[in-house]
């Protein structure tokens, strides 16, 4: 996943790739006319291995800065209890580390991601699917160290029987909800939906303090809320997807959407010459290989964006933008053109990504 925007005048800048030290500042915002401007309130952190930003308007200007930033850290807190893959006392890893094929029961909060990831598998054509951890070990995007940069043919086919998201996993929506697997050994990583579901719990608690107008961002998944802190719709930079730059290649404007970047130049191996990124195709078990480099997604919440993402840069924009359109989904493809010396791109929108930023 990798954003990037700029903040000046509206536009917020997000170093996602930069360490952060826990910050707390209120700030004041001047607005033209004689009302009293709203103060904003900022916000970060580190968080699920990667940072936070928060961005708040407070229009009464009686938030209590300490209060907002303990609920932050207590949503944080609660998340990564629910959703975190690296802890091995949260809800995902103990079950993944269950020795058993009966049904077992789970939390709300983890049935939401569950069937959030079910529907992002259905529509996507397989191609999101929380059971690829097998394949993701196997070619060394886990935890674990592989003896060779590419696996064997028949070490991929292994790992594809053992993956396949409707198949080994069942989620029933009973109360309390239950899920199961269909092998001991199945597990379910989250890497690709958790930031997402993260930045929409923060949303949550944000406007449950009264909060109408935010920008909230964990590793570059985003929800905005209303209007920055100029009156006007946020704007985000979306980065070149090119390694060694940190330029950016458009600006959209959001508002009340969430929104998340999927991208294949920053998290690879390379060897004999060929790069082996990390999206993998959930049907071959192997890296993609399409010459789309970048996807940005704009949802009804930042984990459907989070999802989506990853599915659709595994699709490549020929397929997904087919998806795209079938699911009225707002998507902008970044492709690589090939040939010539100097790196170029171009983009493709889908038309509802093309409408969303024709209404702003």
């Amino acid at each position: 996943m990798s954003a990037h925007a700029c903040y000046d005048r509206g536009m917020f800048s997000l170093e996602t790739n930069m360490p952060r030290l826990a910050l707390l500042s209120v700030l004041a915002s001047a607005l033209a006319g004689c009302d009293p401007a709203p103060q904003t309130l900022s916000l970060s952190g580190q968080t699920m291995g990667t940072t936070y930003t928060i961005t708040a308007l407070d229009k009464s200007g009686d938030l209590d800065p300490e209060a907002v930033q303990a609920a932050i850290e207590a949503t944080l807190a609660a998340v990564n209890t629910t959703a975190s893959n690296w802890d091995p006392t949260s809800e995902v890893s103990r079950f993944n580390a269950l020795d058993t094929t009966e049904a077992v029961a789970i939390s709300a909060e983890f049935a939401a991601v569950i069937e959030a990831a079910n529907q992002v598998h259905a529509q996507s054509l397989g191609q999101f699917d929380l059971t690829l951890g097998p394949l993701i070990e196997l070619w060394g995007f886990g935890s674990r160290t592989p003896e060779t940069p590419v696996p064997s043919d028949e070490a991929i086919a292994a790992a594809l029987a053992r993956v396949g998201q409707a198949e080994v996993l069942t989620l029933t929506n009973t109360d309390p909800p239950t899920l199961q697997k269909a092998d001991p050994e199945t597990s379910v990583f989250l890497a690709a939906i958790a930031k997402g579901y993260g930045v929409d719990r923060l949303g949550q608690t944000l406007t449950a303090l009264g909060i109408e107008d935010f920008m909230v961002e964990i590793g570059g998944d985003l929800l905005v809320a209303g209007q920055n802190p100029e009156g006007a719709p946020w704007r985000i930079g979306i980065e070149r997807p090119q390694e060694g730059t940190r330029a950016v290649e458009e600006v959209v404007r959001v508002s009340d959407l969430g929104m998340a970047t999927s991208g294949d130049y920053r998290n690879y191996v390379e060897a004999e010459g060929v790069r082996y990124t990390h999206i993998l195709d959930a049907e071959t078990g192997r890296p993609i290989v399409h010459t789309t480099a970048s996807v940005t997604v704009l949802a009804e919440s930042a984990m459907l964006a989070d999802a989506w993402a990853t599915a659709l840069l595994a699709l490549g924009a020929e397929r997904g933008l087919a998806v795209a359109e079938q699911h009225d989904l707002g998507v902008l493809f970044i492709k690589r053109v090939e040939g010539g010396e100097t790196p170029r791109f171009e983009t493709v929108a889908s038309p509802r990504f093309s409408a969303l930023q024709a209404s702003e």
